[in-house]
């Protein structure tokens, strides 16, 4: 048992592990995720210090929904993947859905992804969320926004160049 030295409260660690108050190390998750992905992020952040499995689990399922919100079915996400990529995605993105995809699995099906140790594994994946949400939402939406915000005559010079 310790106090902090910031607000006088209590704290209680077994081992080198703290248990209470529960501590939420998840990143903070991108403003631009979907509503119903950012409800599973900030589901598995709450449970990423006492399941990281569960957490993993439940970001692969995120990205499952991410793929949907991207156009694609969201019924196979190895497909889902295969298909953005035949659209153009780029592989650094395809390579985070991928890790994103193949952890998850490994969380609720046996495999080689050991996660007793800590939660490192799973902290990974939310920063690949995050990661994934900015290149596929956040960065296009900031360049349309910019483009948008153009005068309403070089718009039209663009459009009229492009149509040639």
């Amino acid at each position: 048992m310790s106090s902090c030295y910031h607000c006088s409260k209590i704290s209680i660690w077994v081992n080198d592990k703290l248990v209470y108050p529960i501590a939420n190390t998840a990143p903070l998750p991108n403003p631009d995720l979907p509503k119903d992905i950012l409800d599973l992020y900030k589901e598995a952040a709450s449970i990423l210090n006492s399941s990281p499995r569960g957490a993993a689990a439940l970001l692969r399922l995120a990205i499952q929904m991410l793929c949907k919100e991207l156009g694609e079915e969201g019924s196979n996400i190895n497909k889902d993947i295969g298909s953005l990529v035949s659209k153009g995605m780029p592989q650094d993105v395809q390579r985070a859905l991928d890790a994103v995809r193949v952890i998850g699995n490994n969380a609720v099906h046996p495999g080689k992804i050991d996660f007793s140790d800590d939660n490192e594994i799973a902290i990974t994946l939310f920063k690949l969320i995050n990661i994934i949400t900015e290149k596929t939402i956040s960065e296009p939406k900031q360049i349309n926004d910019i483009y948008n915000s153009l005068p309403q005559s070089a718009l039209e010079g663009i459009k009229q160049r492009d149509m040639k």
